[in-house]
């Protein structure tokens, strides 16, 4: 069963249930502090590519994963999606799908060996800078400006799987959000000489909702994010719900949802990952925004990556 974030874990400074809850943060504390000593695979064969975070969720790593396949397409290196295997995180699969193979594998390690095998040259992970079995050559970690680390804790007393001392493991960070000189700071307090970019989504199909009433629903990351993006493209949205990350909706869920949409005279709209997760008959009367990223200083960003790849 998924549950939603904390609303604690995003506020500017930590309260008193972060305090709390602090001592069941150390197993994850010192699983990261032994992992990284464990021996780490490296093929000679493959160049490996990680997408990941350190905020959990919502950070823009499969959209920015689906970016580094097409630079790499462009630069004429045959990749490869991995994952490690969830059930629950089939949306991810599907959506990765619909721009390349994808291995799945219970262990990423795994999937790498049949990646050589198949004489692929580049592996993208997305997801997977907590794996330390693997050896990357190039770490990219995302953030979104708008939540950047949140309270600062690990979780469970805040958003992060790891401190913001990891980036030292990192070669670039994209920010998902505007330019941010005291976030750029933070980050490169850290690692000073970590490369900054900056990404955007860019919302394909607007047209179709735009002058229309929307009712739209979430269950990713951070719903929020998905919101505002839809208020400041100029959709009218008359109502917004939101699930937890990787949402498995009932079918009761999806005729409730529907009924309300109808009962104001609105469209339904989701994102393309929870439409990826709904069966066939529940996707006839809803619609999803599609995106496209854009990374500023793009040409500079795939000169940086292809020093390394």
């Amino acid at each position: 069963m998924n549950l939603k974030k904390p609303s604690f874990w995003d506020l500017s400074k930590p309260n008193f249930l972060s305090y709390i809850l602090i001592p069941f943060t150390l197993p994850i504390i010192l699983r990261n502090f032994f992992f990284q000593f464990f021996k780490k695979e490296k093929s000679p064969n493959i160049k490996t590519v990680c997408v990941g975070n350190i905020y959990l969720g919502g950070t823009g790593k499969t959209p920015i994963s689906i970016e580094i396949k097409k630079i790499l397409d462009n630069l004429n290196k045959k990749s490869v999606f991995i994952k490690k295997k969830y059930i629950a995180y089939k949306d991810e699969i599907n959506l990765l799908k619909k721009y390349g193979e994808v291995l799945e594998k219970s262990k990423r390690v795994e999937a790498l060996k049949i990646a050589v095998k198949n004489n692929y040259e580049a592996a993208i992970l997305d997801d997977g800078f907590q794996d330390f079995s693997i050896k990357k050559d190039i770490s990219i970690v995302c953030f979104n400006s708008k939540q950047f680390i949140g309270n600062g804790f690990t979780i469970p007393s805040g958003p992060l799987r790891e401190t913001l001392s990891s980036l030292d493991r990192a070669n670039f960070v994209l920010i998902n959000g505007k330019l941010d000189i005291n976030l750029e700071k933070k980050i490169l307090k850290k690692n000073k000489l970590i490369k900054i970019f900056y990404f955007k989504y860019k919302p394909l199909n607007l047209e179709k909702f735009k002058g229309k009433k929307v009712f739209c629903f979430a269950g990713i990351g951070n719903p929020k994010n998905f919101f505002e993006l839809l208020k400041e493209s100029g959709v009218n949205l008359s109502n917004e719900l939101s699930f937890p990350d990787h949402h498995n909706y009932s079918n009761n869920e999806i005729l409730n949802l529907i009924n309300k949409a109808k009962e104001s005279n609105s469209i339904l709209l989701t994102t393309e990952k929870d439409y990826l997760r709904l069966s066939t008959k529940n996707r006839e009367n809803i619609n999803y925004l599609k995106i496209d990223v854009e990374i500023e200083n793009k040409n500079e960003f795939i000169k940086e990556v292809s020093k390394l790849i």
